[in-house]
């Protein structure tokens, strides 16, 4: 079959299921809503019952989101719960808790070396790799623009 793009796209178009963009909006502002609940919940148990600062318990609030979300991931509970919530999961310490303990899980058959260590970052890698380049450039930015301002 020979079809120009435009004909090709009102073609797709016309079979494609339709996105129900509410209903998806409105679960991943659920969950990642209670997420973040959660993730509050635990700075004030950590600070009310424990007596950690609020340093301190936000860090250990972030441990405990990563080791709950490192649990749910071996268990297949995240995957479903990101089926369902969409975009809701991608809070930024649960996602990316996911995002390396998921190759990491995937690669245990081949192996701790050749699978777990050589995938764990398969994901994360470039996250990791480009969230450092840009805070540097974004440092340098910022460094030259107070001495400019020091100058004037």
């Amino acid at each position: 079959m020979n079809m120009s793009p435009e004909t090709y796209k009102k073609y797709a178009d016309a079979r494609a299921p339709k996105s129900p963009i509410a209903k998806d909006c409105f679960r991943a502002f659920l969950v990642g809503g209670l997420i973040c609940a959660a993730a509050q919940g635990l700075v004030q148990l950590y600070t009310r019952v424990f007596g950690l600062s609020k340093d301190d318990a936000g860090l250990l609030a972030s441990a405990t989101l990563v080791l709950i979300t490192v649990v749910l991931t071996g268990l297949g509970v995240f995957d479903r719960i990101a089926r369902f919530a969409g975009a809701g999961t991608l809070i930024p310490i649960t996602g990316f808790a996911n995002a390396v303990v998921s190759p990491a899980i995937d690669s245990h058959s081949e192996g701790l070396i050749l699978g777990v260590g050589a995938k764990i970052f398969s994901v994360a890698g470039p996250v990791l790799l480009y969230g450092t380049l840009a805070g540097s450039a974004w440092g340098v930015i910022y460094y030259i623009i107070t001495l400019v301002q020091k100058v004037m």
